[in-house]
């Protein structure tokens, strides 16, 4: 179920884009699960067709979703890839951290804010 708030600061597509991705990640949409089509889900949720494409864009960019033409858009099995790409280096963190013997409440700050920035310092 997808709610989109017209009184929320934060645009609709990004409503769309995050509450997907929310329900991809958690796995309430499993992997091959067809989505609606982009006219479909707009005029179900009120909003403009490219709003919705634009959602379905950043999740296909993002690797959660992939757009198969005319066949249209399905959960990524890339997502699960990217979480267990996550999970390997998370467990190469921890290793290089205990080698460090740096505390682990200490690395937990300095990944929180490396998240804060973003990746894109690193």
């Amino acid at each position: 179920m997808i709610i989109i708030d017209p009184a929320s600061p934060v645009p609709p597509f990004e409503q769309l884009r995050a509450q997907l991705a929310a329900q991809i990640q958690d796995r309430t949409l499993a992997v091959g699960t067809r989505l609606p089509a982009i006219r479909r889900l707009a005029a179900d949720l009120g909003l403009a067709v490219n709003t919705v494409g634009r959602a379905y864009r950043e999740l296909e960019e993002a690797g959660l979703i992939e757009t198969r033409g005319a066949a249209g858009s399905y959960v990524s099995a890339a997502g699960e890839q990217g979480r267990e790409r996550a999970r390997r280096a998370a467990a190469e963190y921890a290793a290089v951290i205990a080698g460090l013997g740096i505390d682990p409440a200490e690395a937990v700050r300095i990944v929180q804010a490396a998240l804060g920035r973003g990746v894109s310092e690193a």
